[in-house]
């Protein structure tokens, strides 16, 4: 049972005006004699205000983030606010050489209002594939996906995405979806990945779905002679291609927050997402890491730099909690010696 402050003075009061001793008093009472000359010294040394209750937790948790710190990641969500939780946490840990993890990047955000829900629905895809790629240019994705430009008409984007690294290797803007249209975004695919020029054991798998253009003789006959063994989902069954189905919903969640008048200009907005893709967008699914990190085979190091940056920042936050506590401990000694 907990006692309050006033409680607790009136039981000293109680125990001190009794004309019985005061164990006697104290067992009428129920309180535990070690308990009440514990009240009693927190009463001589410290008032009545002693005798409430302390919280157990400790003044000072040693892995606590500083205030300093705290401020500039409010900062950068401030002035990256399309970035999520895990995305401030890589940015943060990349920038400024200080490791944060996602949950503390989301407490904090939470804290200050700054969460909020998102606007569209996702694409709901199969967890994984039966059979993982391993490495780049083992399997690639593609497909075709609607972009309108007001008063011309209805656009298809074509794109080739590395299955293992989600790299968009090549896309191209057409106007129809002929199987001409998929073998021109393969030819630009081969040649970006340097898989037409290079001695390779093997070519990439293809997947795709059972569009008119993907199983067109034109399209079997130039996968034929290019030795690339070709793929393709089940019907009606988009999780096949969940990636790259997934690419598709970023996408035109960005690029379909305006209007577009010329195909140049939806070029342009193509052009400049797939580069902010590519190359600046961490997934999670990742470790977090861009696409360009994990085709190009970036992403151990950075992966090994990251453990660096968190072992030093950990050591640093145990180096700040000790010097904080010294002072407090010198404190609390020097109160027990004049006592």
């Amino acid at each position: 049972m907990r006692y309050s402050a006033a409680e607790k003075l009136e039981v000293i009061g109680l125990v001190e005006q009794s004309h019985l001793p005061v164990r006697r008093t104290l067992v009428h009472l129920g309180i535990p004699p070690a308990t009440f000359y514990r009240w009693c010294e927190r009463y001589q040394t410290g008032g009545p205000e002693a005798l409430a209750d302390r919280p157990s937790r400790p003044d000072r948790v040693w892995n606590r983030i500083p205030d300093e710190v705290r401020d500039r990641i409010v900062d950068l969500a401030l002035a990256e606010p399309d970035l999520s939780p895990h995305e401030l946490a890589v940015r943060f840990t990349d920038a400024e050489r200080y490791f944060v993890s996602e949950a503390s990047v989301y407490r904090l955000l939470k804290a200050h209002d700054l969460i909020t829900s998102p606007a569209f629905i996702v694409v709901k895809a199969a967890d994984e594939f039966h059979t993982k790629t391993t490495a780049p240019n083992q399997l690639w994705q593609t497909d075709f996906t609607y972009l309108k430009v007001i008063g011309w008409g209805w656009f298809y984007l074509s794109t080739v995405l590395d299955d293992f690294s989600r790299y968009v290797i090549a896309w191209k803007l057409c106007t129809t979806m002929a199987a001409r249209d998929v073998t021109d975004t393969l030819e630009l695919a081969l040649e970006a990945s340097g898989c037409s020029t290079a001695r390779v054991q093997h070519r990439p798998r293809l997947l795709s779905d059972n569009g008119p253009s993907y199983i067109a003789g034109e399209l079997a006959d130039w996968l034929a002679s290019n030795g690339m063994p070709h793929t393709r989902g089940a019907p009606c069954h988009p999780q096949t291609q969940g990636k790259i189905e997934r690419w598709h919903q970023t996408l035109k969640n960005r690029i379909l927050l305006e209007n577009h008048y010329l195909p140049g200009e939806l070029e342009a907005q193509v052009a400049a997402f797939v580069e902010h893709y590519n190359h600046r967008r961490a997934y999670e699914s990742l470790q977090n890491l861009t696409p360009a990190d994990v085709y190009f085979g970036r992403g151990t190091a950075i992966l090994l730099e990251r453990q660096r940056i968190k072992r030093q920042t950990i050591q640093r936050r145990r180096l700040l909690h000790r010097l904080w506590r010294q002072p407090h401990r010198r404190v609390a000694k020097c109160g027990m010696d004049n006592r």
